[in-house]
């Protein structure tokens, strides 16, 4: 990566700056120290990888700022690619990722050329891809590109295994350690699954051996079903035959009910349409009533119409009336309203010319009061002249009296200072006599007392050792008889069921004695299958029996041992407890010993500060008996006396002035009362006319309105036009009550026409319910008949209910019992399919435990392999030959050929002679360095020497680096610090960069050194202003 152009704004320390390094090889960035230099390195970083070593991301913004960019152009691989990177405060920003169209080598103006974007959706996408074009990120960067401070010298000064880490750490070897953890999370994981293998393995092969017992429970079991199957089926068919008697039963029961419900229902259709029958007939006779009233109805229908037409007429007049009324009542108070508004301007001129007119006289009253003004205010600028005299006077007093209480006040503070510390000595001296006198004694006696105390504690601790070591012992003797009684009761246990095999083989040789042909001569002993007498056989049990009385014997004597021990450890935990009690004080007591030997040192301390304060206090007391303090207040004071002797000041005379001063200061005001009251009479003079004409107009307009107006003339119409009109309400009213009266001759004559309409109706409706109810009837003599049938059949058939009932319980319990074997049965198939499924199982089971081993061995190799002495140290191995011959070509033109780097990444463990032959090789990272003298170690080169070998062993690290990550180190910042070097080794750094200078495209030193800027004939001065960090380019 070569840098060509350089634009931020708003970047850090800078607002807006360009920097364009074209024709830049070797070149300095110089300024003071936080002036921005490290800051165009940041960009650079920032604007390719995101990356800065501000804390937060918004840190990189400018102050008051809200938004920051950087513009980067660079040649990469052979192409000039351009990244454009943003951000506004709380956002997240913006990259753009471009490469220039135009061909590298014709290239001229980097403003002209044109680009082409690059940039993928997101900023995630887009930072990956960059890195994909450059072969670079940002740690290989800055450890390769970036050279700082101490990074060489910290190789070189490490130990050999130290070494191998910074290595790795550089090459990034660190995410082995990753895989090397995995694969052994993966190697535990397998070793777990393999045990809970073995064990199901082992818990199936238990069930496996039970299969033949499980076979013979089967056929049992289901003999049993079967069995109870057979008797299920004759109960079964004895049930459907007395079901079947049943449903012939129910059926007939249920079409007796049917029948009852029809004869019920025609029985209520026939009342019904007895009731409906009655029910038609008497509204027959209520319409033939009103068919003969038809022509009192009739008559009574057109005195409503005729009261109805003169109703309307009425109305009619009633609403031109009404808003006749309303008309003539609008106008009235619209007259009235504008009459009493020209009334209310009459009345308000009125008042403004009364109050002119008294304006007038008061105005006039005071200008009669001029002369004597005027002379007030001769007398008012004599007592001014007089005052100003004074005022001048006091100006130059003022500060020599402000002065003077300043000094007395300090005097004061003095003197009053002086007194408080003497107070204060007086009491701090009492009381630490008091304290002194009070508590030494008694914190000397506490601490004899707790001392003696904490010795008696001490010995107690000693003895609850020795208790403690001898409960130990007793233990470990309760806990050796019981292994020994464990051991005994075991044997014993054996010994009782060899004794059990040999009785019941006895009795069984007993009960077979009469079958020789059967038996062998002597019988098989039980223990160790060899025959046996009657008198070897009867050794053989008098043998294990006295073993066992043996046996008996020893685990009562241990029994008793441990009674004994039991009730010495008892007694021994008891006192051991007792003594942890007493001692409980212990640590409390040490705690309030070394409290009271502090406090003791305190009252040492408190004495010797004593003495000071006596010897301050009779200083003090001294001083404010000679009042020899602050003698330089003194003099001063008595200067400022001879000052104000000398101005002849007096305060009284002042006084005196200024109160005459305010005596005449009325005629003042009064004169420019008099000048506001002649300004304002000569208004009033103008408005008085002005107002009266007004009235008069007023007055002459109120009078026309209230005789001639056209809304008078307009409610003179309307009052005629009412007269006129003769409508009457009282007639109106009577009318209305008429046609109420009448409108119940419109409910009758509709009554009338409804009748007319339903009698034909109602007559055929009676005749249609006369024969409905005579066909009821019949039917219902029908269905009588039916259910008398039905009832003397349901008494020739008995009813099996109780049968049925009894024969159902008990084919319920066999069916129960049945489910029982059958359920218990199933349970046996079950396992017996789960023991077949077992043994496909085992197989498959033992597959994957074998699968699971192999899988374990291969992590576990994994997790070696990927550790430090696996690929780790191999890779390291492979690059050390690499580092070692870039560092010996780059020594070579730093020290013309006089000096020698070799790593060595094995030694010979040290051991005797006899075993030099098997020494153990140890890993490790030693560098040999060799010149004309031969080897040495690096501690014992010179400066020059030294700084020469860690430079070149740094830039080949930086070289292998670049290598590994796919690209090529074309560009080298060195920021090495000169501050911290002597001029010889900021002259050793520059010709260091000199000899390899042919090898990078560009290089670019940071110092802040101002007399190493000349070594350079490139330079990048950049200087802090308050518009922002500026750049300087000078070549």
């Amino acid at each position: 990566m070569i840098p060509q152009k350089l634009t931020l704004k708003n970047f850090l320390s800078y607002r807006e700056a360009t920097l364009d390094f074209s024709g830049l090889h070797t070149a300095c960035i110089c300024g003071s120290n936080g002036s921005g230099k490290s800051s165009l390195l940041e960009a650079m970083a920032w604007a390719i990888w995101g990356e800065s070593r501000a804390e937060s991301k918004d840190d990189i913004i400018y102050m008051g700022e809200l938004e920051t960019q950087v513009d980067f152009i660079f040649i990469s691989q052979g192409n000039l690619y351009r990244v454009i990177r943003n951000r506004r405060r709380g956002q997240s920003g913006a990259l753009e990722f471009q490469v220039a169209t135009t061909v590298l080598q014709e290239i001229e103006d980097l403003d002209k050329i044109k680009f082409r974007p690059l940039t993928e959706k997101g900023i995630l996408a887009t930072q990956q891809k960059i890195i994909d074009y450059l072969k670079l990120d940002y740690d290989t960067f800055t450890n390769s590109a970036y050279l700082r401070q101490g990074k060489a010298d910290e190789f070189m000064i490490k130990r050999p295994a130290e070494r191998k880490e910074i290595l790795a750490s550089l090459l990034k070897l660190d995410q082995y350690d990753g895989l090397s953890e995995k694969a052994k999370d993966s190697a535990r994981d397998y070793k777990a699954q393999g045990e809970v293998l073995e064990q199901t393995l082992t818990a199936n092969q238990a069930q496996i051996e039970q299969k033949c017992q499980l076979e013979q429970e089967i056929i049992q079991l289901q003999n049993t079903v079967d069995h109870l199957q057979e008797k299920q089926i004759q109960d079964r068919d004895n049930y459907q035959q007395l079901q079947a008697q049943q449903h012939h039963r129910q059926a007939w029961e249920k079409l007796l009910t049917g029948q009852q419900q029809q004869h019920q229902t025609f029985a209520q259709d026939y009342r019904r349409l007895q009731q409906e029958l009655a029910t038609t007939q008497r509204q027959r006779q209520e319409l033939e009533a009103v068919l003969q009233q038809e022509t009192e109805i009739q008559a009574g229908y057109n005195n409503f119409i005729t009261l109805q037409t003169t109703e309307e007429t009425l109305s009619a007049q009633f609403k031109i009336y009404q808003d006749s009324q309303q008309r003539r009542q609008q106008l009235q108070e619209q007259q009235r309203q504008h009459l009493n508004t020209l009334q209310q301007q009459i009345q308000t001129l009125q008042a403004r010319l009364e109050a002119l007119t008294q304006q007038e006289q008061d105005y006039l009253q005071s200008l009669s009061q001029k002369p004597d003004i005027e002379a007030g205010l001769e007398q008012l600028q004599t007592a001014r002249t007089r005052l100003n005299q004074f005022d001048q006077l006091q100006l130059e007093v003022t500060p020599i009296l402000q002065h003077r209480q300043r000094i007395q006040t300090e005097l004061d503070r003095a003197q009053s200072r002086q007194q408080a510390r003497l107070e204060e000595l007086k009491t701090s001296v009492g009381k630490l006599q008091r304290t002194l006198q009070h508590h030494r004694p008694q914190l000397e006696a506490q601490l004899q007392t707790t001392a003696d105390q904490i010795t008696e504690l001490d010995k107690k601790k000693v003895y609850q050792l020795r208790v403690r070591e001898k409960g130990q012992e007793r233990h470990h003797f309760i806990d050796r008889l019981n292994n020994v009684k464990r051991d005994y009761e075991e044997k014993l246990t054996e010994l009782e069921q060899k004794i059990q095999l040999l009785s019941k083989s006895e009795t069984e040789e007993t009960e077979t004695a009469e079958l020789p042909l059967l038996r062998s001569q002597f019988p098989p002993c039980p223990l160790c299958d060899r025959p046996l007498d009657e008198h070897h056989w009867n050794l053989v049990i008098s043998k294990h029996q006295n073993q066992q009385q043996e046996f008996r014997n020893q685990i009562w004597v241990i029994h008793e041992q441990l009674v004994v021990a039991d009730r010495e450890l008892k007694i021994l935990q008891e006192e051991y407890r007792q003594i942890q009690q007493d001692l409980l004080p212990y640590e409390e007591l040490r705690e309030h010993r070394v409290k009271i030997q502090a406090q003791l040192e305190s009252l040492y301390q408190d004495e010797q500060h004593l003495q000071q304060l006596v010897l301050e206090q009779k200083a003090v007391q001294t001083l404010l008996e000679t009042g020899n303090y602050a003698t330089d207040l003194y003099a001063e004071l008595q200067n400022l006396e001879q000052k104000l002797s000398q101005l002849n000041y007096n305060e009284q005379s002042h006084a005196l002035a200024r109160n005459e001063e305010k005596r005449w200061r009325w005629a003042e005001i009064k004169y420019s009362q008099i000048r506001d009251a002649q300004d304002k009479l000569n208004k009033i003079q103008v408005q008085k006319p002005e107002l009266e004409t007004q009235i008069q107009t007023l007055t002459q307009t109120l009078s026309e309105q209230k005789n001639n107006s056209e809304i008078q003339q307009e409610i003179l119409a309307l009052e005629q036009k009412i007269n006129q009109m003769g409508y009457n309400v009282e007639e109106h009213n009577r009318i209305r009550s008429q046609l109420r009266q009448a409108q119940v001759w419109l409910t009758r004559t509709e009554q009338l026409n409804q009748a007319k309409q339903q009698y034909p109706i109602l007559q055929q409706r009676i005749e249609e319910l006369e024969t409905l109810t005579q066909e009821r009837a019949k039917n219902l003599q029908g269905i009588q008949g039916q259910i008398e049938l039905l009832q003397q059949q349901l008494k020739e058939t008995p009813d099996p209910t109780e049968a049925l009932k009894q024969l159902e319980q008990l084919i319920q319990q066999q069916r129960l019992k049945l489910d029982s074997y059958l359920g218990q049965l199933g349970s046996l198939q079950q396992q017996q399919t789960q023991i077949d499924q077992l043994n496909v199982q085992q197989t498959e089971l033992k597959t994957q435990l074998d699968t699971v081993r192999r899988q374990y061995r291969v992590y576990q190799e994994l997790s070696q392999a990927f550790g430090k002495n696996g690929i780790q140290a191999l890779m390291i191995e492979n690059i050390l030959p690499q580092l070692e011959a870039e560092t010996n070509q780059i020594l070579s033109r730093l020290s013309a050929n006089q000096l020698h780097v070799q790593f060595v990444t094995q030694r010979t463990g040290r051991g005797s002679r006899s075993t030099k032959k098997t020494a153990k090789m140890i890993e490790t990272l030693e560098i040999l360095i060799a010149d004309a003298r031969g080897t040495r170690s690096y501690e014992t080169y010179s400066g020059g020497e030294a700084f020469r070998i860690n430079f070149a062993i740094r830039l080949a690290l930086a070289k292998l680096l670049a290598q590994r990550a796919g690209t090529s180190l074309q560009m080298l910042i060195i920021d090495e610090g000169f501050g911290t070097q002597d001029a010889e080794g900021c002259d050793r750094l520059i010709a260091a960069i000199n000899a390899i200078a042919s090898d990078f495209a560009c290089i670019l030193t940071v110092t802040h050194i101002p007399s190493l800027k000349e070594a350079f004939q490139a330079r990048i001065e950049v200087h802090k202003t308050s518009q922002g960090s500026q750049i300087y380019l000078s070549i």
